[in-house]
């Protein structure tokens, strides 16, 4: 039995969801004539309370196109250190918007308020870049899918209004916290300018996320995307799979965030195991004592067993649960754990 915990994004479509793609009633986006691209931007943009929504093919292109709403080259975003927009995003902000990232090292890639406000460089100092954007990643991937404190988000914005910055959220794992959280899509709404929510995460489907903002900002970034080459013709086959998840595919996170945390037990039983990342849902960061073993042989041996998953750097290790892992998938994983 071959048990892939790299990421919660090599999942494959169910077969309910495969039939919802070939039933889908399609048409060409690039002229917004796709009736099943515009039901899922509709519904997002509802859901969060916002005026529209915009598909893009990537959780990156949706980041990306927020970025270069909110700035002008030569201008500068505050992002904590672990951000994906920083990181994992293949230098998009410079090489895209042309701006720089402030970094801040927060707590498991989340910053306070007063960190965000020390960050913020006086705007009638030329000589520094002018600070026009907060970038919040909620769940964080570096920071082990750690949850965001609401209000400590709400102190943010505070900061944010004050000092006329625009508030852009990454959800790329946002139905996560959702879910570990008991809290509603609304509530994030009305705080952020900007909210990126990814579908391939999580959710079970192939591709897809989506940008939510005024009909001002969408308006704006269907040129960006048009830019970036992220229009799309008849995509409401991907679209379809988006909706369908939507209806069946949120709730059931929770399961993932209770596996998770069975294995961050386990972990931490483990002579070998030097610390295990607090798990609040889908990931588990953990390092390796390396005086018994190192951490690609810690991987090797997992690989050996049918059974993959990916090192951080720096000495940290990432396991990801997702739909795809099975309950029986996970009681094997689980024994082979505590028999290394």
């Amino acid at each position: 039995m071959k048990i892939n915990l790299i990421s919660d994004t090599v999942t494959k479509p169910s077969k309910a969801m495969l039939q919802a793609m070939m039933s889908a009633d399609v048409g060409d986006d690039v002229f917004k004539a796709d009736p099943t691209v515009n039901l899922l931007e509709k519904r997002t943009a509802e859901l969060f309370g916002k005026e529209a929504a915009l598909f893009f093919p990537s959780g990156s292109m949706a980041n990306q196109t927020a970025i270069k709403l909110h700035t002008q080259p030569g201008e500068q975003l505050i992002c904590d250190t672990y951000a994906h927009v920083y990181n994992y995003e293949g230098g998009g902000a410079s090489f895209n918007s042309g701006v720089s990232c402030k970094l801040v090292d927060g707590n498991r890639g989340m910053m306070t308020s007063e960190q965000v406000a020390a960050s913020i460089n006086p705007p009638d100092f030329y000589h520094s870049p002018l600070t026009t954007l907060v970038c919040i990643e909620n769940t964080t991937n570096k920071g082990g899918g750690a949850c965001w404190d609401f209000e400590e988000l709400k102190k943010i914005e505070k900061v944010c209004k004050a000092h006329k910055l625009a508030y852009h959220l990454d959800g790329a794992r946002l139905w996560n916290a959702l879910v570990s959280k008991n809290e509603t899509p609304t509530q994030y709404g009305e705080l952020f300018d900007t909210i990126s929510v990814c579908f391939s995460k999580g959710l079970g489907c192939p591709v897809g996320s989506v940008l939510v903002g005024s009909t001002d900002l969408i308006y704006r970034a269907l040129r960006i995307r048009k830019i970036l080459g992220g229009g799309m013709r008849q995509a409401g086959y991907l679209a379809a799979a988006a909706v369908y998840a939507l209806d069946n595919n949120i709730d059931r996170l929770a399961n993932d965030h209770k596996k998770a945390k069975e294995i961050g037990s386990v972990l931490q039983n483990l002579h070998f195991i030097k610390r295990v990342e607090p798990i609040e849902t889908n990931i588990i960061i953990f390092e390796i004592d390396d005086q018994y073993l190192t951490e690609d042989q810690f991987v090797q041996k997992l690989e050996e067993k049918g059974i993959s998953i990916i090192g951080m750097g720096q000495g940290k290790l990432r396991i990801v649960t997702h739909m795809d892992y099975t309950n029986a998938m996970h009681d094997l994983f689980l024994n082979i754990l505590k028999n290394l």
